[in-house]
């Protein structure tokens, strides 16, 4: 087991990488931020700048042959991820990659077998699974508290519809729906999807449909221990940032996730109001640090992380299941 302090770098200075970046600087103790990297001209340097860095490389692959490095945040954009992991595998650095790992099942596949080959650590960045709420609904389940899960559900709803022009083509599905995919499977332990069915529209932005572009959907989804499971996702909650789960069983019902910025409710005449979080950072800031925390330990004991590359290929597996069904208008097997 390593005791050494652990050497972080980041690979992409966007809005996400930013937060992982500051939560690997600040936020977890025997492990430091040395490197970032992004071939955006200074988005690298700025972010180094404001956390105090010292390392700043333009080119991903430069991070990866510091030898200094132990293992490296994958915050990129999504369709350079499978090809990210590869490479930092083969560079033998631990990897922690945001969701999804891939776009496609072959480059999933690929993805495992070279952290495989390697042997070091792939964590994928599915959040809620160590979102306090969610985790111990997990245990409970597991451990019989509900009984025999019948029905699940997970919802994401983002405050607003941002950028949809320059959206990838299927982010409803490969992006957003995938946390709840992996969520419902985290829900419903030791049971796979089987079959998905799809009802999705453009409702926000019809404009853009025809681009293949989505901004609502629900899902239906077959599991092979007979439980029935939806997901939803719509990119316009106006009330605020909205993600939430439930599972009901034969022995009772679990209901996790909230919007909620506090526990404060102000009773007044114009009636009762809460105050919503906006940005997921903020809804579920504690869950996205403690998977870092959760990466880091694994890189120290050699564990197997909580959301594995397989645990990523499974769920998208649902998601490309999703695509064909919306495409074919019919019920997919997986």
């Amino acid at each position: 087991m390593s005791t050494h302090n652990i050497r972080l770098g980041l690979i992409g200075a966007g809005r996400m990488g930013s937060f992982h970046g500051l939560t690997a600087a600040r936020h977890i103790p025997g492990a430091s931020l040395a490197a970032i990297a992004d071939p955006t001209p200074g988005q690298a340097a700025r972010l180094a700048a404001e956390l105090g860095v010292s390392k700043v490389y333009t080119d991903p692959q430069q991070l990866l042959d510091d030898p200094d490095i132990d293992g490296v945040l994958i915050a990129a954009p999504a369709r350079s991820h499978a090809e990210l992991v590869i490479s930092a595998a083969r560079a033998g650095k631990g990897i922690f990659c945001e969701k999804p790992m891939a776009i496609t099942l072959d480059e999933a596949d690929r993805a495992i077998a070279a952290a495989a080959d390697a042997r070091v650590p792939l964590q994928v960045g599915f959040n809620r699974r160590f979102a306090k709420s969610f985790r111990t609904a997990h245990l409970d389940v597991a451990a019989g508290r509900i009984g025999t899960p019948q029905l699940l559900r997970s919802l994401t709803r983002d405050p607003a519809l941002n950028n949809p022009a320059n959206s990838p083509q299927w982010v409803i599905f490969l992006e957003t729906l995938i946390h709840d995919f992996d969520t419902l499977r985290y829900l419903n332990p030791g049971a796979e999807a089987v079959q998905v069915y799809v009802m999705a529209d453009a409702l926000i932005a019809p404009e853009y449909k025809s681009k293949g572009f989505l901004d609502t959907a629900v899902v239906a989804i077959r599991f092979d221990n007979g439980a029935i499971a939806t997901a939803e996702a719509n990119f316009q909650a106006v009330y605020g940032y909205d993600v939430r789960g439930e599972v009901f069983g034969s022995a009772g019902m679990l209901s996790m996730g909230s919007l909620n910025d506090s526990d404060l409710m102000r009773y007044l005449a114009q009636g009762i109001q809460a105050d919503t979080q906006r940005l997921d950072t903020d809804l579920l800031r504690d869950a996205y640090i403690a998977e870092l925390n959760h990466f880091v330990d694994c890189l120290r004991s050699g564990a197997k992380p909580m959301a594995s590359g397989e645990d990523a290929r499974a769920a998208l597996a649902i998601a490309r299941a999703c695509i064909e069904s919306f495409e074919t208008g019919k019920a997919v097997a997986i």
